[in-house]
């Protein structure tokens, strides 16, 4: 994460403060001094509130929080919209509607109107009623989409929000305290910083300074996020190779086939079905063994000579002496 230098600062003019009648007492400890008739704010506490808000927004990124930009000033609206653009967050840059975050649910259902009014747009059946309808649902989906276009896709409570003005967005920082959301502000020395976690003293009514300030935190929030979807990318690779690591040396499981016995005629004429279908697998099993045992014996047989006719028997002891 990048931090400007002072000497960037001095050239945005974030140092230049209010007039000193304007001064809120509360934003002593970040005035420097004071030259015609205008407070100067301390640029070493603004550089330690960018720094701490750039380490809070980076790790709140990572975690998958979302961070809701809020700034209604004329001069900031663009600022505000290019840093949700950048970030994917929500924005509110026109007037705060009450109850954005403490009403939610009813916020969601003017989002759900807003969505049926475009499907009406889109197949045409706007135009199905009389002229004066239709031209009352198009003002509709108008309102709608200007107070709350910029946080349609909001669909839970944001971790953070940061705000340009507290002193202007005094609805909006009260509703996050209420809630317990994370508020950081980028305030004058009109401003009251005791309802900010994170103090950013500065000059919020100049373009330039309010845009240096603001992208300060956008690349933190840009690197957090661009962390989070790595890490996620990674977890889902991690969980492939486990699911590969189950089958590797072992055979897929598959589905046995048992073949269909077939119909035997029994002796008595009737029709019997085989035994199962594993008694015929061992029995062939079982036969083939001996015949495979008696075949060298037979062989053998077969291939003797035949018998020679057996010799004259020789003369008993007898017949020899009578001779």
């Amino acid at each position: 994460m990048e931090i400007a230098s002072v000497q960037e600062l001095i050239d945005a003019g974030v140092h230049f403060g209010c007039r000193v009648a304007r001064r809120n007492p509360r934003m002593e400890p970040y005035i420097y001094g004071r030259r015609n008739m205008i407070h100067i704010i301390d640029l070493r506490e603004t550089l330690k509130g960018i720094l701490r808000a750039q380490n809070l927004l980076y790790h709140m990124a990572a975690e998958g929080s979302s961070i809701l930009w809020v700034g209604t000033k004329r001069q900031i609206k663009g600022v505000i919209l290019e840093a949700g653009e950048r970030t994917g967050m929500p924005v509110v840059t026109e007037r705060w509607i009450g109850g954005t975050l403490t009403n939610f649910s009813v916020i969601r259902s003017r989002l759900r109107r807003l969505e049926e009014l475009e499907r009406m747009e889109e197949d045409g059946s706007i135009n199905e009623g009389s002229k004066k309808m239709g031209a009352t649902l198009r003002r509709e989906k108008r309102k709608i989409t200007r107070n709350l276009g910029g946080i349609r896709e909001m669909s839970t409570i944001p971790g953070a929000m940061v705000v340009v003005d507290p002193a202007r967005e005094y609805n909006a920082v009260r509703e996050a305290r209420k809630l317990g959301i994370v508020v950081i502000g980028i305030l004058d020395t009109d401003c009251d910083p005791s309802e900010m976690d994170i103090v950013i003293p500065g000059n919020d009514d100049a373009l330039k300074s309010a845009r240096l300030m603001v992208e300060q935190l956008v690349g933190a929030v840009e690197e957090g996020s661009a962390n989070h979807r790595e890490a996620l990318a990674a977890a889902e690779v991690a969980e492939h190779h486990e699911e590969e690591a189950t089958f590797e040396g072992e055979p897929r499981p598959t589905r046995a086939i048992r073949p269909i016995p077939e119909m035997v005629t029994s002796e008595g004429g009737e029709a019997a079905p085989e035994a199962s279908a594993e008694a015929p697998a061992e029995e062939p099993a079982a036969e083939a063994a001996p015949a495979a045992e008696e075949a060298p014996a037979e062989a053998p047989a077969e291939e003797a000579p035949q018998e020679e006719p057996a010799a004259e028997e020789a003369p008993s002891e007898d017949e020899a002496s009578k001779e």
